[in-house]
């Protein structure tokens, strides 16, 4: 087990079937650390997590979370993790505070102490004075941070979120990112999935890159975009392709194409810049350089397919 490694998977796969949906990937996951899995639907993200949350057995391959197997030792792994799912999963028959009493029994939590703990989890996460509303009256952002609130209530060391903001208003986001920062601060290691890649740039230390069941690329977000994508991207649109290479000839710079559309990725962007307001009926788009400009380059694909 790597040092200070919470979770370390040594070639895991997983099938269904003749479906091979996760295959063959290694990863270390380090304490107080926020690490993301990005990709496309059907990469393998919410089956790799799955696994480390002992929800999905492996088909092969070796996988320790907190030193423990996951094949042997899931009632220990899951006292210690908080899971924050993709789909909204409360019930609807439970108000705010009995959805998180209720799950605190699963964890043998003393009455006491749960609704202690559920009232600070609740004010922590700005609902607390929606406690005793029925979950079906809340706002899309407000079960969420339920949710969240629920995967905190047994004190998890580890804490999984799969995709936890889709859907959910700018406002919204922002508030859950919050949180988890703060969360962070207190010393949770996270394990993220997510198809926002602001999400991803503001929460995760280190992301992989995943396709088609595979890990294609692994690092700290801020050093792929520099190694692939460079500072900025102009996002060209235009049928006609030649053109547009013609008229930046002699400059440097790198590019893709994606039907109607031309990315162009380069450090020197004022006489990229330049030149392309020049043309006509070109649509220019100038940008930061992101994470899913890196997937695009690595795959070809967008990281929401």
């Amino acid at each position: 087990m790597a040092e200070h490694a919470v979770v370390t998977a040594q070639n895991i796969t997983k099938s269904f079937g003749s479906l091979e949906a996760v295959k063959g990937i290694s990863f270390d996951v380090h304490q107080k650390e926020c690490y993301g899995f990005l990709g496309p639907n059907g990469a393998g993200k919410t089956t790799a997590i799955r696994m480390i949350y002992c929800y999905t057995p492996l088909s092969s391959g070796s996988l320790n979370v907190f030193g423990s197997d996951v094949s042997r030792d899931s009632r220990k792994i899951k006292s210690m993790v908080g899971v924050v799912p993709q789909n909204n999963n409360l019930d609807p028959d439970l108000n705010v505070i009995e959805n998180l009493l209720v799950y605190s029994r699963y964890f043998d939590i003393p009455r006491d102490v749960a609704e202690h703990r559920a009232r600070q989890l609740l004010q922590f996460l700005s609902i607390d004075e929606r406690r005793k509303e029925q979950v079906e009256l809340l706002s899309g952002g407000m079960q969420r941070r339920l949710i969240i609130a629920r995967a905190l209530i047994n004190e998890p060391k580890l804490l999984i979120l799969d995709e936890p903001t889709t859907g959910l208003d700018p406002q919204a986001r922002h508030l859950i990112w919050q949180r988890l920062r703060e969360l962070k601060t207190q010393g949770v290691t996270m394990i993220l999935t997510t198809h926002y890649m602001e999400e991803a740039q503001q929460l995760c230390d280190r992301v992989a890159l995943m396709d088609s069941g595979r890990i294609v690329e692994e690092g700290r977000p801020q050093e792929l975009i520099s190694r692939y994508a460079g500072k900025e991207v102009f996002q060209v649109r235009r049928i006609d392709v030649k053109p547009v290479l013609s008229m930046l000839d002699g400059l440097d710079f790198t590019h893709e194409i994606a039907g109607d559309t031309i990315f162009i990725y380069s450090d020197n962007s004022p006489e990229i810049g330049k030149r392309l307001i020049g043309m006509d009926n070109v649509e220019v788009l100038h940008r930061p350089a992101n994470l899913e400009d890196v997937f695009f380059r690595l795959t070809g694909k967008e990281l929401v397919d």
